[in-house]
C-alpha cells in the first residue's frame, strides 16, 4: 500500500505566487493518472478552489476541527494531499503538525511529507528558510524561485545567498518560469486549470474558445515547470511515473 502523501506549498510572505504552485502541482498530478485531493486554507474564500473546484476543499488551518478534515482521512484511498497554506501561516501550520504528532509520523516513516516553499525576492524570505528548516527533519524540502511575475532573484550578493542555503542540508531548488503576461492574465480570467486551458476546454471540459496563441504560451510554460518536477522524481512520492507531458492527454 503507497503511503500518505502530503505536500504544503506555503510562505510567510504574500504574493509570492504559491497558489500557482499549488496548481501546476494538481495539474501534474492529475496528468499522471495520481489521485489528489487539495485544501485551501485562504478561509472563507478561496483561490485555488476557483479553478479546481472539485477536488479542493477550503479550510481554516487554525481550526482543530479544520485540522482533523486533513489529517484524520489522510488514510483515504488518495495518494496525495496539497496544503495551499495561506500567507503569513506556514510557520503557524509546521508548529501545528508538530504538535499533534504530524512531523514525528512523517520522520518514522508512516508517511511522506513535503515542503514547497516559495521564495520572494528579499532577504526576509531568506530568513524564512533558517525559521522553516527546523521542522523540516523527515521531510522533502524544495525551494521554489517563481518568475511567474516577473521577480528577481535575489536582491543581494551571492555569498549572502549561499550563507543561507549551506543551513539547509538536503534542500532542492525548483524553479518556474515566467509566463507570458497575457497568457497569464487570460488563465486567471477563465478560471480553469492550467491543462483545461492547452486544451480548450471549459471548467466542466465543455468546448471553449482559448487564444491559439496564448495556449501555446501556457504549453510551453507548463512544460518547462513539469520538467522540473520530472527531475526531482515528484511521481515517485506517490508511488508512481511521470509518463505525461504538458497538453497530452
Amino acid at each position: 500500500m503507497v503511503k500518505p502523501v502530503v505536500i504544503v506549498v506555503g510562505a510567510d510572505k504574500g504574493g509570492v505566487g504559491k497558489t500557482t504552485v499549488s496548481r501546476t502541482l494538481l495539474d501534474y498530478f492529475s496528468a499522471n493518472n495520481v489521485q489528489t485531493r487539495a485544501f485551501d486554507t485562504e478561509s472563507p474564500r478561496g483561490t485555488l478552489k476557483r479553478f479546481h473546484p472539485a477536488i479542493t476543499e477550503i479550510v481554516d488551518m487554525t481550526r482543530t476541527a479544520d485540522q482533523m478534515k486533513i489529517f484524520d482521512t489522510l488514510n483515504s484511498s488518495l495518494s496525495v494531499t496539497v496544503i495551499d497554506v495561506r500567507a503569513g501561516l506556514m510557520s503557524p501550520a509546521l508548529a501545528s503538525l508538530r504538535d499533534i504528532g504530524f512531523l514525528e509520523a512523517a520522520r518514522s516513516g508512516q508517511l511522506t511529507f513535503a515542503v514547497f516553499h516559495v521564495l520572494g525576492s528579499s532577504i526576509a524570505s531568506l530568513d524564512e528558510i533558517a525559521e522553516t528548516s527546523d521542522f523540516m527533519a523527515g521531510a522533502k524540502y524544495y525551494l521554489v524561485k517563481n518568475f511567474i511575475n516577473d521577480t528577481q532573484f535575489f536582491q543581494w550578493d551571492q555569498s549572502t545567498y549561499d550563507s543561507y542555503f549551506k543551513r539547509i542540508k538536503d534542500a532542492t531548488d525548483l524553479t518556474i518560469p515566467k509566463l507570458n503576461e497575457m497568457a497569464y492574465e487570460q488563465v486567471e480570467v477563465s478560471s480553469v486549470p492550467f491543462v483545461n486551458f492547452v486544451a480548450n476546454k471549459g471548467l466542466h471540459d465543455d468546448a471553449a474558445n482559448f487564444s491559439f496563441v496564448l495556449r501555446g504560451y501556457v504549453r510551453h510554460w507548463l512544460a518547462n515547470v513539469w520538467s522540473e518536477y520530472d527531475r526531482i522524481n515528484l511521481t515517485d512520492l506517490a508511488g508512481a511515473k511521470s509518463v505525461t507531458r504538458a497538453g497530452e492527454r
